[in-house]
């Protein structure tokens, strides 16, 4: 499936939140506010 994904120019589409935000996705994941994957910017540390 990846090798499928890879030659066609499929990607997800994703919300990058940073580290500091991560309660605040929680909530709007818990309201089912979230369109997009979310992931998480670790150079915010």
């Amino acid at each position: 499936m990846l090798d499928f994904c890879a030659e066609h120019g499929i990607v997800s589409e994703i919300e990058l939140i940073p580290v500091q935000q991560v309660n605040e996705a929680y909530e709007r994941m818990m309201k089912n506010d979230v369109r997009y994957r979310f992931v998480l910017d670790m150079k915010t540390l």
